[in-house]
Order: C-alpha cells, then sequence, then structure tokens
C-alpha cells in the first residue's frame, strides 16, 4: 500500500446489527493525511438513501512516520420504529482543510459508496489492511486482538502476522483465522465473509503477555505470491503509556500568586499525566526548623492533583530566612525503596551549600524497577566540585542489573556547555536525556542530524535543569518538552519545567 495523496482513504465499513429488535447502523472510516501543518480539519462529507449530506469529523490516531498521519471517524444511527429510519447504502467523500486549502478525495468527482450491511470495503489501494490497528496497549491487556482485511487476487493460503516485542531480536509468526459467520458474531449483522466486494475478514490474537512494546506486520500467502501490510514500511507499533519523567524548581514560595501557581503545576501533572515528579526549592515554614507539613509546597501539589500520588521529601537547610527547602519526588507508581541524604560537606541547617538529595526507587510497570534523584546542587564554585561526585557514586551504588534505569534529575546550577555539565557527562556515565530527546525528535520530524553520543547542546542553550541517565539504563528518551513557559501553562517560577519520555530500550 502507497499513500500518496493529501487526503486517502483505507477503508469505509457499514454495519447494521440487531440486538434486541432494535436496528444500529455503524459507520466507520479510517482515512490516512498528509502531514503538511499540525492545524488541520478533517471530515468524512456523507449521505444516505435521503440524499441529506452530513458532516462527520474525523479525529487523530497517530503519527505513520514523519509525512503521513492516521484517522478515524464513526457514527452509530439507532432506528426510531422501523429500518427504513436508517440511512441505508451510503455515498461520501473525505476532505481535509489546512492553511486555508481544501483537499478532498471524492473518487475523482464521483464520490465513495458502500452499500447497507455490506460489512467492510478496501480502498483499491489496500488489498491487505489491518483495519482495527490502536496504537496503545491497554494497561493488563495480555492479548492483543487483530482484525485483518483481504481482498484477494487468489484464494489465501495463509494470512499471519509476524510479531516481536524485543525490537526484532526475535519473531514469531502467528496465524490469522477466517471465520464465514464474522460479522453475525461480532455485531449480529447479516453481512457475508467475505462480502459482495471481494473483501474477507480475517481474525488473530498475539499474547503480548507484559511486553511494553509490540511491532509486526501481517501477510497474506496467496497462489500469485505474498502481500504485506506493513504500515507504510514502517510495521505496526503497539506500546503501554510511556514513562513520564519531570524536573521543577519551585523557586521557594518567591512567586507573586504563589497559591494559584502550585495549582496550574497541579493541573499539568494531571493533564499530562505524568508518572514521575523531581521538584526542587520546596518549602514550608521553618517553624523553628519543625516545618509546617500542610503548608508544604510539594505536599498541596500531590493533594490538588486529584489523583492518588506517593510523594518522597526532605529539606535540607533554611531558605530565604523562613522556610525549611528541600527536594521532593511524587510518582503514581509505588515506591519500593527511599533515602535521603547529604551530598554536601556541610550539613548546617544554616548554611545554603547544604544540600540533601532524595532518592525513591519505583517500580513502574512494563519498564521495572527505576532509580530517582531528585537533586538541587550548588554553583561552580560553591560546592558543586565536591557534591556533583557524591552523587554520582551514590547512584553508581543503587544501580544494579535488576534496575531497569537510574535518573539524576534536577537543578544542577551549572549551564548546558558549560564546564560543570562537562564534569557531569563527558566521560559518558552519565547522558542529558531532554538533549538526545530533543535531538531525537528533530531527527525524526526531518529537521536535524541523526542522535549521537557525541550530541552537545547548543551554545543558546540557557538550561540549568536537566536529568541525566546512567549509561547502563535500559531506557531511552523518545520526546521532550519545556514546560511553564510563556506559551506553556505559564510561568509558575524562575525556572521553568523539564519533560522527558522514555520507553525500554
Amino acid at each position: 500500500m502507497l499513500a500518496v495523496k493529501p487526503i486517502e482513504l483505507l477503508y469505509v465499513a457499514n454495519v447494521i446489527s440487531r440486538h434486541g429488535g432494535k436496528s444500529r447502523q455503524d459507520l466507520t472510516f479510517r482515512l490516512t493525511v498528509e502531514r503538511r501543518a499540525f492545524e488541520k480539519t478533517v471530515e468524512v462529507h456523507w449521505a444516505g438513501e435521503d440524499c441529506v449530506w452530513r458532516i462527520l469529523p474525523a479525529e487523530w490516531i497517530c503519527a505513520l512516520g514523519p509525512e503521513r498521519e492516521l484517522w478515524h471517524a464513526h457514527v452509530a444511527l439507532f432506528a426510531s420504529g422501523d429500518h427504513d429510519s436508517l440511512p441505508g447504502d451510503i455515498r461520501f467523500a473525505l476532505r481535509c482543510r489546512v492553511a486555508g486549502q481544501d483537499f478532498w478525495d471524492n473518487n475523482q468527482g464521483l464520490n465513495h459508496d458502500i452499500n447497507a450491511d455490506s460489512g467492510i470495503r478496501l480502498a483499491s489501494t489496500c488489498p491487505l489492511l489491518h483495519v482495527d490497528f490502536q496504537p496503545r496497549l491497554e494497561p493488563g491487556l495480555d492479548f492483543l486482538p487483530i482484525t485483518v482485511a483481504v481482498r484477494p487476487t487468489g484464494p489465501p493460503s495463509l494470512v499471519y502476522v509476524r510479531w516481536s516485542t524485543d525490537r526484532w531480536r526475535t519473531s514469531t509468526d502467528t496465524p490469522c483465522y477466517f471465520k464465514r459467520r464474522h460479522w453475525d458474531g461480532a455485531s449480529a449483522s447479516n453481512a457475508r465473509n467475505p462480502n459482495r466486494y471481494g473483501n474477507q475478514i480475517w481474525i488473530s490474537h498475539l499474547g503480548v503477555g507484559g511486553a511494553f512494546r509490540v511491532e509486526y506486520a501481517i501477510a497474506c500467502e496467496t497462489e500469485n505470491g505474498t502481500i504485506w501490510d506493513d504500515n507504510l514500511g514502517r510495521n505496526y507499533t503497539a506500546r503501554r503509556d510511556r514513562l513520564k519523567v519531570l524536573t521543577l524548581n519551585l523557586h521557594c514560595c518567591q512567586e507573586d500568586n504563589q497559591d494559584a501557581k502550585l495549582s496550574v503545576i497541579a493541573q499539568a501533572i494531571r493533564d499530562l499525566d505524568i508518572d514521575i515528579v523531581c521538584l526542587q526549592e520546596v518549602a514550608e515554614p521553618w517553624n523553628n526548623g519543625l516545618g509546617q507539613w500542610y503548608s508544604n509546597t510539594a505536599h498541596i501539589i500531590r493533594e490538588r492533583v486529584g489523583r492518588a500520588y506517593h510523594l518522597h521529601q526532605d529539606w535540607s537547610h533554611l531558605g530565604f530566612d523562613r522556610y525549611r527547602e528541600g527536594c521532593a519526588i511524587l510518582s503514581r507508581h509505588e515506591l519500593i525503596g527511599t533515602d535521603s541524604g547529604y551530598v554536601s560537606i556541610s550539613r548546617d541547617p544554616f548554611n545554603i551549600h547544604a544540600r540533601r538529595v532524595v532518592h525513591a526507587r519505583i517500580n513502574v510497570p512494563y519498564v521495572g524497577p527505576v532509580n530517582i534523584f531528585s537533586s538541587h546542587l550548588s554553583w561552580i564554585n560553591d560546592g558543586f566540585r565536591e557534591q556533583l561526585p557524591r552523587l554520582r557514586q551514590w547512584a553508581n551504588e543503587q544501580h544494579s542489573g535488576e534496575v531497569a534505569a537510574t535518573l539524576l534529575c534536577g537543578d544542577f546550577n551549572v549551564p548546558a556547555g558549560s564546564e560543570g555539565y562537562d564534569l557531569a557527562t563527558r566521560d559518558g556515565n552519565f547522558t542529558d536525556q531532554f538533549l538526545l530527546a530533543q535531538v531525537r525528535q528533530r531527527y525524526e520530524e526531518g529537521y536535524g542530524p541523526p542522535p549521537g553520543p557525541q550530541v552537545r547542546p547548543d551554545p543558546a542553550d540557557g538550561r540549568i535543569d536537566f536529568l541525566f541517565a546512567h549509561r547502563d539504563s535500559r531506557m531511552e528518551p523518545v520526546a521532550a518538552r519545556e514546560l511553564f513557559t510563556a506559551t506553556d501553562y505559564g510561568r509558575v517560577s524562575d525556572h521553568t519545567g523539564y519533560m522527558v519520555e522514555f520507553e525500554p530500550r
């Protein structure tokens, strides 16, 4: 299958189901759209036997490489009392509006069509298609259902899925099965298999178990050879939710409208489903060194997220002459071990360069145990040179074979590309994950060189907040986002936040 048009139909389905004496007609459309711009409107214009044209909005499913996107539209219609009230046979065309231009797939002006209750109709460019692809593996899903539509040039002798959960180091071929009464069993429909368009439905299930990711392609063997649906040459990939890690310095209650800004942070954590949040300059009133837990800013954020998060925090010193200042870790996942300790020479709570780091080992589903350190180190000539080696030694001691990753997150008070940054990264034991994710994103979007081990930050990169990963970590950074900027949730601190998304290697 080769998609080259700005908008192009993959398949349409027209199914009438009859449950409990009630009739329902489902219309389903799947299509690809060229990635010309982010903002676009994608619609299905359709009419039933009443000749009344309607507009059905389509929804984005996922990217298909750097050039195409997968879109989907569906509507369910119910008979009010008799079968004739359903749309029946339909005609339709696809429209994409982007950058002030309209692009159509209308079958060269003739419009597409499909008969009532006929099942599925593949586009002429698709002799074989995985018709129910979803890029997300739901939590707890052990068997991935696969539905395949085939329009063979000869009788299929074998339809199968070739798949892998380990980046194709190994693979498995799993057969698909043909059921003549597929539509009856799936939808209580009278549609035939194969149907009047010569389309056949085959089904299978892949035993993915606890795998994070499954990659696959579909083959159909006939007497005329083997045809493949390999998702435009990239294979299909379905995966669990990525691990999202955010680091943010809270500015120790020095912000105007501080309470409102804590709510904005909680909203972002909730909106973006962030798994782990590393916070620095967490504050609570000094109260003669006893603190005041209900005023602790990490505690307030956790309460306002509105979801169950574990919290591990500790304080280091007196901040701004009125606060217990420290670091914290919020996690959606189970904490299987916690610790904290000074990495500075000084442990005097009245010394601003007394720096305590908090550590948690977190059990991340489908990934494994992950070590997280939330750190706030001193400036290069005020303790950083001594604190960094202690932190790295601690992290190395915690990183063992069963650990999937070890991340040093936080405010390191050294600019990207500076002497302090080089001390943290030049031996290759720890690498800048935000930078690597940015480089990967740009490359995949066609804007930059491929990622490499010697990548260096741009001289204009002003970050002093980082997520460094141990070189033996079995996770890789795949996406990055700077948060709490003027245009992304707004400023909440004198620092911005840095979020990185990870997948197992």
